[in-house]
């Protein structure tokens, strides 16, 4: 089965931009009824502007949720703007949850530039945060549009942020410590709750209920994806991409896919990764060597082969409840592409 036609990741690109052009202008709607610090705060977390509100050419994420949205509802028939509601919800729920994640982790930097906790205080920035959840609920009930898949996603967002800080007070072995499926689910409700929320609700937007649960379970298949291919970025990926510093995952002892298939897997690198991992003082040679082990353990290799099976049987679902060449199925085909 090929996942994508040859030129998908040039052609996901471009129905990503396509439904940004989209979104902003509705984005931004959604914003100015804010109070104006409340605004100037949501504007620098989605890029808009720097610090002190003036407007700057940042980068606003990767946009995915909202094209998956646009893109069930055109891939049902209607055109993408049918979505836009449920694109704009979807949007500002995943950007509250990288502020507050962002404040629980102490994460200082996100997309080159300072966290928004540290641009102005972790009370503004909660503030802030709870500003664009109201919002998302307010667009998406405001206009009709079906509501039961976001507070779906909600609910189980909040479990997997849960589990994910619960793990945090796990041992890293022994038999108290995190397994690949404790790991497989809180990455259900952390990150594929909101990607199934958006096909969810863009198919039923785009006027196919029917088809809607099944594009659901397709869309958290993806979120599961997507989040384990973050956590590979979270140790080896270049920080001039991803903003944030090379290895901060490990210096922060997270408990991620690569480490904890990496502990796993036995051997003498495990041992060895065992016995330096989560120290407070570990130091950036030691930090190196923990990276070196995670990756001679085959906790690498691990990540990218189950986020590469979870990433087609997504696609696998897509053909089932929505065949044919898409712009979804582009999207979706380029981050196969890209785990590769």
């Amino acid at each position: 089965m090929n996942a994508s036609r040859p030129d998908a990741v040039q052609a996901g690109a471009e129905a990503i931009n396509r439904c940004r052009r989209l979104l902003e202008p509705a984005l931004r709607e959604a914003v100015s009824v804010l109070h104006p610090s409340g605004a100037r705060m949501v504007g620098f977390a989605l890029g808009w502007s720097d610090v002190d509100g003036r407007p700057a050419i940042g980068d606003g994420g990767k946009h995915l949720r909202p094209a998956i949205a646009m893109l069930s509802a055109e891939a049902v028939g209607a055109p993408p703007e049918t979505a836009l509601p449920g694109a704009v919800a979807v949007e500002l729920v995943h950007a509250f949850s990288l502020v507050h994640d962002d404040i629980m982790d102490l994460d200082e930097r996100r997309r080159h530039r300072p966290t928004l906790w540290r641009a102005y205080g972790a009370g503004p920035a909660l503030l802030a945060g709870d500003a664009m959840l109201a919002l998302a609920i307010d667009r998406l009930a405001g206009t009709g549009a079906p509501m039961a898949y976001l507070s779906r996603a909600l609910v189980e967002l909040v479990q997997g942020q849960t589990l994910d800080l619960a793990f945090e007070s796990r041992p890293w072995s022994g038999s108290g410590q995190v397994t690949v499926q404790e790991y497989e689910e809180m990455a259900a409700g952390k990150t594929g709750s909101l990607l199934g929320a958006a096909a969810a609700t863009g198919v039923a937007l785009g006027g196919a209920p029917e088809l809607a649960e099944r594009a659901w379970e397709m869309g958290c298949e993806f979120g599961v994806a997507f989040q384990i291919y973050d956590d590979v970025l979270g140790i080896w990926g270049d920080p001039a991409i991803t903003g944030k510093p090379v290895h901060g995952d490990l210096r922060r002892g997270k408990k991620t896919l690569p480490i904890i298939a990496a502990l796993s897997a036995g051997g003498p690198a495990a041992r060895e990764l065992t016995a330096v991992i989560g120290s407070p003082d570990m130091d950036e040679e030691a930090v190196l060597g923990a990276a070196r082990l995670v990756e001679e353990a085959g906790g690498r290799q691990a990540a990218l082969d189950l986020a590469a099976r979870r990433a087609r049987s997504a696609m696998k679902m897509m053909e089932e409840c929505l065949p044919g060449d898409t712009a979804l199925r582009d999207v979706c085909g380029s981050l196969i592409d890209r785990i590769r």
